[in-house]
This record gives C-alpha cells, sequence and structure tokens, in this order.
C-alpha cells in the first residue's frame, strides 16, 4: 500500500527525532504558517508552533538579508530548558525543531540538514 506524502513526511520527522536523541520534537511547517506534518509533543499547539515558525523565519531572513549576513542557513532560540531551532527547506516550508538543553548543536544542524534536503524532494 502506497503511503500519501503527509504520512511519508511525518515519517522522515520521526526518523530525524529517532537518529538523534537531543532532538524532543520537530514539525514542517509552511512559510506561510501552517502546519504540514508534525512530530510533537500532545501538550504543544500545533498551531501555534507553525504561526510563530513562520513569523521567526520570515524576520530571520529579512534581519540576514538587511544587515548583509546573506543567505539564512538557520534561526535558533535558545531558553533555560532548551532550543527552538527554524531551518529553511525550499522556498516553501520551514524545518522547526525542538532540541534539549544539553544538545551538541553541530549535530543537530547536520541532521537538520539531511532532514531538510529529504524533506524537500519530498514537498516536490
Amino acid at each position: 500500500m502506497a503511503r500519501s506524502r503527509t504520512e511519508l513526511i511525518v515519517q522522515r520527522l520521526k526518523d530525524l527525532q529517532a537518529s538523534t536523541p537531543d532532538i524532543e520534537a520537530s514539525a514542517l511547517v509552511s512559510v506561510d504558517g501552517l502546519i504540514i506534518a508534525s512530530a510533537l509533543p500532545r501538550d504543544v499547539e500545533e498551531d501555534r508552533v507553525s504561526a510563530m515558525s513562520a513569523a521567526m523565519l520570515s524576520l530571520g531572513e529579512r534581519i540576514a538579508s538587511e544587515l548583509g549576513r546573506g543567505t539564512l542557513d538557520q534561526v535558533y532560540v535558545h531558553g533555560s530548558n532548551g532550543y527552538v531551532i527554524l531551518m529553511a527547506v525550499g522556498q516553501e516550508a520551514v524545518l522547526t525543531v525542538l532540541a534539549r538543553e544539553n544538545a551538541k548543536l553541530g549535530l543537530v544542524f547536520l541532521d537538520m540538514r539531511r532532514a531538510a534536503q529529504d524533506l524537500a524532494k519530498l514537498m516536490g
């Protein structure tokens, strides 16, 4: 039985979390703030995550451009309980990840980049 595109995307998000223990949750969000797919904990509101992710990505792209920093690679917020990391997936989506406080960011970024490439292919 063929799996839908959304099922394949959700599986890729779950694979990302399974292969990178520092990643606690993830979602793929459209640039206009709509959830495409997620592997978020039940207590996290998808709509809030998607709206904030789209806004942060947009602001990050504008800051990078306006301040001469080139093309945006990622945006991340470091809080006392961990990280929220955003990375563009093609032109139409953003990968949002929640990572643990003591996360090895280099590994997280590498695994996110690989996942973003896979997700961009799945998005078409």
